[in-house]
């Protein structure tokens, strides 16, 4: 059995070529002793004044079995450690007979990994999405909203193939600890990915590369047997003695839909779906959910606060960080920093006209002039209502005035950190990523009370461990209202299905079941091997 040495050092001048040889100084052995070895995990540690690589090494040795186990036991298990190879568990087709085609609503995350893990398996299933291909996604975006300003609410950030993540960082880490993450990872891989996504600790693909994994991916789903209807949105339900068994389709593909099993992949921003849902009896709850502003600094600013002297050195690329102001909101706990974007870009994270929000994004390189992060609070939502829905209301309502502080521009609204805590106007050149421009704005007015008290609070804290973090060159846009969903489609643990809605399988962001690219994804690979494991597939 391999073992894994963990922790290796490398300097930043120092090639990949010198791993064998510092892992047998570890062992104690000659690098000869060495029979194969591969990276495991690499990642940046600039905890201390020297910056440099550490890595994870998996290595064979050539010798004995029982000589490796008594070498092991030589060293604690944060140094050497045996290589926990998880087994991969069979899916059996289950036995139960399917009534049609089981349908997946939503091409983002959650319902491409499940579309693909069904029609791997042979399922054939049907998708609907109510956006573009991203081809001509691209285009909408680029040519009609960002120059001419037409905001198209079937074709956006949001809506489309990819869903919200193929305009994102494309950031692939995640704190769930779960087998399938590297199955992810190395089905991205199959689709053009870099490789270094299999071994950075902290790994992202770009903006700018995302999309044509997305195609890549939907392609092998139609080779397979699925089908997917693009500009076919969701419109409607029919549940019969509690069982989803029909859906109306609005759009390209018009009419009424018999569905077989249906996962619910929607995303977290389609609000007119989750109301129709509402009306239609499937039980929703409130969950917490975060809002506050999206923060940008000077890229280099973010390095030199990370890398010291080593900043700008050509391996180490752009610097992240992930910052906490403990207890700054008071009752409400926290201020984080959430979905930060290394050389990136702020963007407008919306799905209807008349609203506006931001999020970020960023290209592979992440070369961009800019880094950008959201710092938000968390909300809970038993102090805003008693309808699961309220929640939805109250965001729309600082979206719709977000909008209106611009005068319907889409710009973004932008005031410099140091101006908001002394509650003082700013003024003079704007710049920001943001690729519809910017506007000066009063963000005190933008924002809930308990959210602006709460980064006056914070701000100042942050200062204190990254100097300038709220200076001169930090400028704060708002608002951040889509970090994640204030709704839950509540499902069964076990049968994976909506409660007192059978047939309905709920996944993802937009469900309330996961918080990023991979999670999503997990969530509705479990889904699909779950009704897998029920029905038989269609003949």
């Amino acid at each position: 059995m391999p073992l894994l040495v963990r922790n290796i050092p490398l300097a930043l001048e120092e090639p990949e070529e010198n791993l064998p040889a510092l892992v047998a100084r570890r062992l104690r052995v000659p690098v000869t002793a060495i029979r194969h070895w591969a990276i495991h995990s690499r990642a940046i540690d600039a905890r201390n004044k020297e910056v440099h690589f550490s890595y994870h090494i998996g290595v064979a040795l050539d010798e004995p079995p029982k000589a490796e186990r008594a070498r092991l036991r030589r060293f604690r298990p944060a140094e050497v450690a045996w290589i926990d190879v998880p087994v991969a568990t069979a899916v059996n087709p289950g036995e139960e007979p399917l009534g049609a085609r089981p349908v997946v609503v939503g091409f983002g995350p959650g319902g491409m990994f499940a579309a693909l893990r069904l029609a791997e398996m042979g399922y054939r299933p049907v998708v609907l999405e109510r956006g573009r291909e991203v081809r001509r996604r691209h285009r909408d975006i680029m040519q009609r909203f960002y120059r001419e300003r037409q905001f198209d609410p079937g074709s956006n950030l949001l809506f489309g193939e990819g869903g919200a993540g193929t305009y994102s960082d494309g950031k692939l880490y995640t704190r769930v600890h779960d087998p399938l993450c590297r199955r992810v990872l190395e089905i991205l891989y199959q689709h053009g990915a870099d490789p270094d996504i299999l071994i950075n600790t902290r790994p992202h693909i770009g903006s700018d590369r995302l999309p044509t994994l997305c195609t890549r991916i939907r392609r092998h789903i139609e080779t397979l047997g699925g089908e997917i209807r693009f500009e076919t949105r969701l419109d409607d339900v029919r549940i019969t003695d509690g069982r989803l068994d029909a859906l109306r389709c609005g759009g390209a593909a018009e009419g009424w839909l018999a569905a077989g099993p249906v996962i619910l992949s929607i995303g977290h921003s389609a609000r007119d779906t989750v109301r129709m849902l509402a009306a239609r009896g499937v039980r929703l709850e409130a969950k917490p959910f975060q809002i506050g502003v999206r923060i940008e600094h000077p890229q280099a600013l973010v390095d030199h606060w990370q890398f010291g002297a080593a900043a700008g050195h050509a391996r180490l690329g752009a610097a992240e960080y992930h910052l906490v102001a403990r207890a700054a909101a008071g009752a409400w706990g926290d201020v984080f920093s959430f979905c930060m974007c290394p050389g990136g870009t702020i963007l407008p994270s919306i799905e209807s006209p008349g609203l506006l929000a931001t999020n970020g994004a960023s290209r592979a390189r992440r070369s961009g002039a800019f880094a950008n992060a959201g710092l938000v609070l968390t909300v809970d939502p038993a102090r805003l209502g008693q309808s699961p829905l309220e929640a939805l209301a109250w965001q729309e309502q600082w979206e719709r005035r977000a909008f209106a502080a611009t005068h319907g521009t889409y710009r973004l609204p932008c005031q410099r950190a140091a101006d908001f805590m002394r509650q003082a106007a700013s003024r003079g050149q704007l710049e920001t990523s943001y690729p519809l421009g910017g506007e000066w704005c009063d963000l005190q007015a933008l924002l809930p009370d308990f959210v602006t008290d709460a980064l006056a609070r914070a701000l100042p804290l942050l200062e204190g461990k990254f100097p300038g973090f709220a200076g001169a060159d930090a400028l704060l846009t708002a608002p951040e209202t889509r970090a994640s969903a204030p709704v839950r489609v509540v499902r069964d643990p076990e049968t994976r299905e909506a409660l007192g809605t059978a047939g309905l399988y709920p996944v993802g962001e937009g469900a309330g079941y996961a918080g990023g690219i991979i999670s999503a994804a997990i969530d509705g690979i479990k889904t699909a091997e779950t009704i897998i494991r029920r029905y038989a597939p269609p003949r």
